[in-house]
């Protein structure tokens, strides 16, 4: 895909504003730099004229002024109230983010939008807040909040994907999912969440990588490339099931880490919660794309002789082979 100059102008910005933020010393620089990467997306969006990214792109704004207003009223507030201008900062950070349950926004956003916005909102987007989230893990009581974010995304993310097809939809819902094992990560320790976004980012690239590709934004979209491109049969369910975390994908690999320190240091509800929506998520997932795996392994391998997948799409080839490597890195490294 060819972009025109604006948009990689727009881009850049995008990109200052949230280095800005994560570097800042001061709350006002830090509302500067998400002003900076807001007023850069809003354009990201609206490229094409259309009615759905209008829609999103209004949306998307409303919100995010909205949480940007609460921010710095509440850090002009710091030196009267310190305790609650925290917390109100901590809250507006938390809708920036689409945390559930202040998450309503972010599913309606994401399907008005196209697959490469849909993964700069995705990974990008989450960088800046997340960063300022883990400048708040001081007090008891921001770690509690961040806690019950962290449980309610969980949750809303993994019921909230039962019932959906379309695939931004979906994708919107996982991430609430992730989210919450980011929040959790948080919790822990800053290199955990570091460690899990970098990989998140990795495993949803890879996913949207292949939906883009084939221009597919529904199941049924899905299932009708697969009779035309018989490697999807195999790159799809890979992928998306590494996304959902399923062992020994490399989507697991992080999940597995914040296990084991999560059950030493006993948080065993929270534990409990997080992989009780992790098998909800695998099911949808599972249940969803069980049908491109019904198929004869005859007529699979024909297919695949046929087919241009390692001449067509090599950084395709290359994103699923990295999710493979999951069975390969050594589980004591985790531990």
């Amino acid at each position: 895909m060819t972009f025109p100059i604006s948009y990689l102008f727009f881009f850049s910005t995008l990109l200052i504003g949230s280095v800005l933020s994560i570097s800042s010393s001061s709350w006002f620089g830090c509302w500067l730099g998400l002003e900076l990467n807001l007023l850069s997306f809003i354009p990201l969006i609206t490229t094409k004229l259309h009615s759905y990214l209008s829609e999103a792109a209004i949306k998307y704004f409303l919100v995010q002024a909205l949480a940007s207003t609460v921010l710095i009223m509440s850090a002009s507030a710091l030196l009267f109230n310190p305790e609650l201008s925290h917390i109100m900062i901590l809250l507006s950070l938390m809708l920036k983010l689409g945390a559930a349950p202040m998450h309503f926004w972010f599913p309606q956003v994401m399907e008005g939008l196209s697959w490469p916005q849909a993964f700069i909102l995705l990974t990008i987007q989450k960088l800046a807040p997340m960063f300022l989230i883990s400048y708040l893990t001081f007090s008891e009581a921001l770690m509690n909040i961040i806690l019950y974010f962290a449980l309610i995304s969980s949750m809303i993310g993994a019921l909230g994907g039962l019932n959906v097809t379309m695939m931004r939809k979906l994708m919107a819902f996982s991430s609430i999912n992730h989210m919450s094992w980011m929040l959790i990560a948080i919790y822990m320790s800053d290199i955990y969440w570091l460690l899990y976004f970098s990989l998140y980012c990795l495993t949803s690239g890879s996913v949207i990588m292949i939906l883009y590709s084939t221009q597919s934004f529904s199941i049924s979209d899905i299932l009708n490339q697969s009779s035309k491109k018989m490697y999807l049969n195999m790159l799809v369910p890979m992928n998306i099931l590494s996304l959902g975390g399923l062992p020994p994908f490399l989507g697991f690999m992080p999940k597995w880490a914040l296990i084991q320190f999560m059950s030493q240091d006993l948080m065993i509800f929270p534990l409990a919660v997080l992989l009780g929506s992790s098998l909800i998520t695998l099911y949808f997932y599972m249940r969803l794309f069980i049908p491109l795996t019904l198929m004869s392994f005859s007529s699979f391998v024909s297919n695949l002789k046929n087919s241009s997948l390692f001449s067509s799409s090599p950084l395709m080839m290359t994103l699923t082979s990295i999710n493979l490597f999951g069975i390969l890195l050594p589980i004591p490294f985790f531990l």
